[in-house]
């Protein structure tokens, strides 16, 4: 399969396995790294998951485009996975080895916490292709840095390496390439540790809130905060 998918106690590990094409995803891929996280979202015993790349070279090159030549545009979308429509709340860590450009960077800005090895680039490259992110990269991208930075980087195909990326907020911490995993599973284990049901309602919280007013938001953080207290806590 395209994805391995393994439990470690109360952490998922998901890793692309694809590294004769640098982890580049078709779109049966996307279907089976998203068929897998609904396993993981309904899974009471796994609180965290991890999503990573096969190798040292490639966390995800993008889109396989060899694999969509002949399909209509529309089917390139991505509905209903989960770049696209598919809501999981508990937390997910983006272990990044090496590139992450076009589709792959955009399953980076869905996760929920980005760690870079130093050996990392990144970019949303798909204009130099004459397509555009189509997997939510010109919404994700620019809610998380500047939005001047996200036009240039969209614009111009910009590539940028593992520190920029650190500068610029789009990833919390650079490694080693060596400790990429054990860091990833230090985070993901710490949280794995905390009440699920409070995780996840501060990243509902979020993610919600994010698109609303902050009147709206603040109304909606209260709303999930009783929901929690009223509920059975772990």
């Amino acid at each position: 399969m395209p994805i391995d998918y393994r439990k470690e106690g109360k952490v998922a590990l998901f890793t692309i396995n694809r590294p004769e094409v640098l982890n580049a995803l078709s779109l049966d891929a996307l279907v089976d790294l998203s068929g897998k996280l609904r396993d993981f979202r309904d899974d009471p015993e796994v609180r965290v998951g991890i999503i990573t790349g096969v190798g040292p070279k490639s966390f995800c090159s993008g889109m396989d485009l060899k694999s969509t030549l002949g399909l209509p545009i529309e089917s390139l979308f991505g509905e209903g996975t989960f770049v696209r429509g598919l809501e999981v709340w508990k937390p997910l860590i983006a272990a990044i080895n090496g590139y992450a450009f076009g589709g792959g960077l955009e399953i980076a800005l869905a996760c929920d916490i980005r760690i870079a090895a130093d050996n990392a680039s990144f970019g949303l490259t798909e204009v130099s292709v004459g397509l555009m992110p189509g997997w939510g990269g010109t919404q994700r991208l620019a809610r998380l840095v500047c939005f001047g930075k996200a036009m240039e980087m969209i614009l111009m195909g910009k590539r940028i390496s593992a520190e920029e990326a650190l500068r610029l907020g789009l990833v919390s911490k650079v490694v080693p390439l060596e400790q990429l995993m054990p860091t990833a599973r230090e985070w993901a284990g710490r949280i794995a540790e905390l009440d699920p049901r409070a995780a996840q309602s501060a990243k509902e919280a979020m993610v919600r809130g994010s698109s609303m007013s902050l009147e709206d938001g603040l109304r909606f953080e209260n709303m999930l905060l009783s929901r929690l207290t009223k509920g059975p806590r772990e």
